[in-house]
């Protein structure tokens, strides 16, 4: 079963740019797409569709939203299946259960908040840390570096296995005929930052082998597995997708900013999230925060309970 593609739409400007991402994506990767757009009945300066005495008005306004949007999609890429549904529940009541049955969902960066200066909306951040599937966050701003077609970055955890994000930027690298970076963060305990500066030999270097040795590890693992889930596949490569090029990338530094200075001219920026177990959803660490509010290109939070 091939799951959709789900994109929340509010006729904002990042909605905008996230609905554009989001019919690229599926005419790429041939899924359907899926247009949703939640309220409480929100009312919506500037748009006035002609009044009808037997529907309520803010369902009018809705409904013409999602008209509008499915004509764009239409216009941008015609071949895609698309579907659009206007629901008056609470927008990430409402994408949190869109994600059971989606491939991905797609949100912009910035709605119609109140608060104009934040870089991440309240339904995107509340989304990303409850979605069954993984989310993709479209910046505000355009970056300042043309991306680099194809181009994936994926931040590799302390997992000592290849996690749920990594496969996941595996094959977003492959359906992109791209080429994805692996980076491992690495940094040298506090107490170790209070000695002389480090000589060759020293515990920095130490703490940079350590680190080139799990990322290795770990791209071994990965390599391994999807090489398997190929052979099980009677699909494979049914998508045109092949081997993919993979760079290792360790650096020293906090792990956002690394992360972040990676994804300069990257199409992607892949992290993952652990599930806390119960209600609580997502555990979204400083890490996801970081690059959801500051990354120069689409991220994708993908939780580690994820299977393709």
């Amino acid at each position: 079963m091939r799951l959709p593609v789900v994109v929340g739409v509010d006729g904002s400007e990042g909605s905008l740019r996230a609905l554009d991402w989001a019919a690229a994506e599926a005419a790429r990767t041939r899924l359907p797409l899926r247009l949703v757009h939640a309220s409480l009945w929100e009312h919506y300066e500037g748009l006035r569709p002609p009044a009808d005495p037997q529907v309520p008005g803010e369902q009018l306004l809705a409904e013409h939203l999602v008209a509008s949007a499915r004509d764009r999609v239409r216009d941008l890429s015609p071949e895609v299946s698309v579907v659009a549904d206007v629901q008056p529940e609470d927008p990430v009541a409402t994408l949190v259960r869109e994600s059971h049955e989606a491939s991905l969902v797609v949100l912009g960066s910035r709605g119609r908040g109140r608060i104009a200066g934040m870089l991440l909306g309240s339904v995107g951040l509340a989304l990303a840390g409850r979605s069954h599937c993984p989310v993709v966050v479209i910046p505000a701003r355009q970056p300042g570096t043309p991306a680099t077609p194809g181009s994936v970055v994926v931040g590799i955890s302390d997992a000592t296995g290849p996690s749920a994000a990594a496969v996941f930027a595996l094959a977003q690298a492959a359906s992109r005929h791209g080429e994805l970076t692996a980076v491992r963060a690495w940094r040298r305990p506090a107490h170790a930052l209070l000695s002389h500066p480090p000589l060759p030999g020293s515990s920095s270097s130490a703490y940079r082998h350590q680190a080139e040795e799990h990322l290795e590890d770990v791209l071994k693992a990965l390599e391994t597995l999807e090489a398997r889930k190929k052979q099980d596949s009677q699909e494979a490569h049914a998508d045109g997708s092949g081997a993919v090029v993979i760079h290792r990338s360790v650096a020293q530094g906090p792990a956002h900013q690394v992360l972040i200075e990676a994804a300069e001219t990257a199409e992607l920026l892949v992290v993952g999230a652990r599930r806390a177990g119960g209600w609580h959803g997502l555990q979204l660490g400083p890490v996801n925060h970081a690059v959801l509010h500051y990354s120069p290109c689409p991220v994708a939070i993908v939780p580690d309970t994820y299977q393709d």
